[in-house]
């Protein structure tokens, strides 16, 4: 199996690369600031032009398309560049160039909003984003949907929850927490976050990796949306002092910094992955004390 992975280079895609091959697929890596190096190749999903994609995907010749690209914050206009744009490119380009290829690509939790408190939310609830990123995480899933719906090609897109392990960026919660630990160990100062109160889902990126690689590597896949998490809602403010307590520090942790815009008006959230289980055969094998000692171990 020839498995061409856009966003190689990032901290999902990294996962990806390695957990694909494990599996003995031959991985083409493709990044905008690619290595000039045997198995990678440089393409701009965003920016790069229809015939260079075509171009790309003939010459490669893959047996599945996995797009790790995405950004988490920023306008609203370079969040639908970056989210939207190379799932439409994608959806586009395959059927042209490689049309028994398959295609997946890396929803978000983000695309349901404000979900009821203690009721795991499936697929097919409501989605209701209440962010920029939720909306154009939702859109890329909604034009795989269609796609997939309409026959156009086989598809999927996996709505990954909280994913937590070594290399978590900074803008997110939990990575966040680590980069400023870091610094407040090595100062002697304490810790200022926003509010910790939420609840999230909070997956192993390892775990998030083998999902990839399920719905990459499988015979088919009758599902084009899939929940990526480990079903399990988890106070922030919990895995902050777990953190704390793998890092050895003893400082204060104030929650006096402003609530994150992109997912502050949801106060709970966990996810129902009982057909990522029936679909792939895929559940989550790493708890979140390992998850969190990986992640400060980095």
């Amino acid at each position: 199996m020839t498995v061409l992975l856009f966003g190689a280079s990032g901290y999902l895609g990294r996962a990806a690369d390695v957990a694909l091959s494990e599996r003995g697929a031959r991985v083409v890596r493709v990044g905008r600031t690619a290595p000039r190096e045997d198995g990678w190749v440089r393409h701009d999903l965003v920016h790069g032009s229809t015939d260079e994609l075509l171009g790309l995907l003939r010459s490669a010749e893959p047996d599945v398309v996995v797009n790790c690209t995405g950004l988490l914050d920023g306008p609203a206009a370079e969040l639908v560049t970056a989210n939207v744009t190379p799932t439409a490119a994608l959806l586009d380009a395959i059927p042209q160039a490689v049309p028994r290829a398959r295609l997946v690509v890396l929803g978000s939790a983000a695309e349901y909003g404000k979900v009821r408190e203690g009721d795991a939310v499936a697929e097919d609830a409501a989605t209701n984003p209440v962010s920029a990123y939720g909306i154009t995480k939702l859109a890329s899933t909604l034009l795989v949907r269609d796609a997939v719906a309409a026959g156009r090609l086989d598809a999927v897109a996996l709505r990954v929850f909280n994913p937590i392990g070594p290399g978590l960026p900074a803008g997110t919660v939990l990575g966040r927490a680590a980069e400023r630990m870091r610094a407040a160990v090595r100062e002697g100062s304490d810790v200022t976050l926003g509010p910790l109160g939420s609840y999230r889902d909070f997956v192993d990126v390892t775990d998030v990796a083998a999902a990839i690689a399920d719905a990459a590597l499988a015979p088919e896949v009758r599902e084009p949306v899939l929940n990526v998490g480990s079903g399990q809602a988890v106070a922030v403010r919990q895995v902050v002092a777990m953190l704390a307590e793998v890092a050895g520090f003893r400082g204060e942790v104030r929650e006096t910094a402003p609530v994150q815009s992109r997912s502050g008006a949801v106060t709970w959230i966990a996810a129902d992955t009982t057909l990522a289980r029936r679909a792939l055969g895929w559940s989550p094998h790493h708890d979140l004390t390992a998850s969190v000692r990986a992640l400060w171990q980095n």
